[in-house]
């Protein structure tokens, strides 16, 4: 299974006009879900600018999610990247499909970036989508869903947190 996973403003942005995302990290409750939403993803597929983001986990000491990171492999779409600064990950110059649909057949994937996800859905491979809502509105930045993107959905599951992150997973239908 193929999955995407974002954590957005109410009006959509992962990241605010500065490219600012300070005001989406989680609080220890809605953390410690994610932990058990990623536990078992087997591998991460990042564009180059999440990847040097998430990179920082390779580092953390005594975490859960940086223990759960470190365990996964991840592969990094990039043309201009050299070299990575973390473990049981490679380089690939481009998104191939096929390769990802390969790698669906070995287990969980996870879909890190809003340009690869558009990139996934467009190739028709993401199977779900898990989105937490923070509740701030930015008004603008970089959204969690490329323009143009139009998909159908079915709500899966929901729940609420006390801080007001809401968290939503859908399937297309």
């Amino acid at each position: 299974m193929l999955i995407y996973s974002a954590i957005s403003s109410v009006d959509g942005y992962i990241e605010d006009e500065s490219g600012e995302f300070g005001w989406a990290e989680p609080d220890d409750e809605v953390h410690a879900f994610i932990n058990e939403l990623e536990r078992p993803v087997g591998t991460y597929l990042y564009g180059r600018r999440m990847y040097e983001t998430m990179a920082a986990w390779e580092t953390v000491e005594s975490n859960p999610y940086a223990e759960i990171w470190r365990a996964a492999d991840k592969i990094v779409y990039s043309r201009t990247l050299d070299s990575v600064a973390s473990a049981r990950t490679r380089i690939e110059r481009d998104f191939d499909p096929q390769a990802v649909r390969r790698l669906k057949e070995e287990g969980d994937v996870s879909v890190g970036g809003a340009g690869l996800a558009a990139e996934a859905i467009r190739a028709g491979l993401v199977d779900e989508y898990q989105v937490f809502l923070v509740p701030i509105v930015v008004g603008g930045g970089k959204r969690a869903f490329a323009d143009g993107l139009q998909l159908e959905l079915e709500l899966l599951d929901e729940r609420r947190f006390d801080s007001g992150f809401v968290y939503l997973r859908y399937r297309q239908r």
